[in-house]
């Protein structure tokens, strides 16, 4: 009798956690399962209006032009080095802050602070620093350097970065020193009395655990490179410097020209790419954990 009261228990509960699930599962299968299937479906027709289908052709005409070549090319280099700065420099920063430092707090503050400034006022502040007749300018010129006018030269990628690793470092390296407070503290003290350095402790120990972190930080710092178009967009409008030109840009302009083929196919391929991207993160970080969590 208990028996059967144990497996109705169960069965009970089962039931009420899948009906939980529903709403959830709806609310994606609505703005994100059937969403992306329209997209898929609208970059294999000719048109929305004759629907006639044309297989890969939107992709064949994408990769010819010349728009979608430069702001890919511009995106994937933005991202390319700025993520990875994103990653290291918050990595060594919460390892500093992990230590007893004089003034811990204040520097926690100041790069946390970024994350509290909307971004107009962000662009604004850039504006001033990296006008053509900014604070940065000005400076320089003082020391016997020649202006240059940022926004509008090969240089803009370089403001973009120094933008995107102070808005994000902050938030990063909370993350990391989360995850280096919970790395077992009685295996780095048995570590350091067997004569292990303090490199040798952060490689060997400190970096396995923190694998994960490591993986969800990268493609976080990932998606948010993406969204640089924000600031970039109040910066230069729709039509930047040509190294400014990002992929998001492409879509805006594209979706501004009603453009709903070649925009619904460089939204496949670029989700392909993600998700291709974060299968090779996740394999990675599968291989080099394992033995952690043996």
């Amino acid at each position: 009798m208990k028996l059967l009261n144990g497996q109705c228990g169960r069965r009970r509960e089962k039931v009420f956690s899948s009906i939980c699930i529903v709403p959830s599962l709806v609310g994606v299968l609505i703005f994100f399962l059937i969403p992306f299937g329209i997209v898929v479906y609208y970059s294999l027709i000719n048109n929305p209006v004759m629907k006639d289908y044309v297989g890969l052709e939107n992709y064949k005409s994408l990769m010819q032009n010349s728009a979608f070549r430069k702001a890919a090319r511009n995106t994937a280099l933005f991202s390319a080095v700025s993520v990875p700065l994103a990653v290291v420099l918050s990595l060594g920063l919460a390892v500093l802050l992990e230590r007893s430092i004089p003034g811990k707090s204040i520097l926690r503050t100041f790069f946390l602070s970024p994350l509290m400034v909307p971004t107009a006022s962000v662009v604004l502040v850039w504006q001033v620093l990296f006008h053509s007749h900014g604070t940065v300018n000005q400076v320089a010129e003082m020391f016997g350097g020649e202006p240059v006018d940022w926004l509008k030269s090969s240089k803009g990628q370089l403001v973009i970065i120094l933008m995107f690793l102070w808005k994000n470092i902050g938030y990063n390296m909370i993350l990391f020193m989360a995850a280096l407070s919970g790395i077992p503290r009685d295996m780095l003290e048995v570590a350091e009395l067997e004569g292990a350095g303090a490199w040798y402790r952060f490689v060997h120990i400190k970096l396995r655990y923190l694998s994960p972190t490591i993986l969800f930080v990268f493609i976080l710092s990932l998606i948010n490179s993406f969204k640089i178009f924000r600031e970039v967009y109040l910066l230069t409008g729709n039509y930047p410097f040509d190294r400014l030109y990002m992929l998001q840009h492409f879509m805006n302009n594209t979706f501004n020209k009603l453009d709903y083929q070649k925009l619904s196919a460089a939204a496949v391929l670029f989700a392909v790419i993600m998700i291709v991207i974060i299968a090779i993160l996740l394999i990675i970080e599968n291989i080099f954990g394992k033995d952690v969590e043996n």
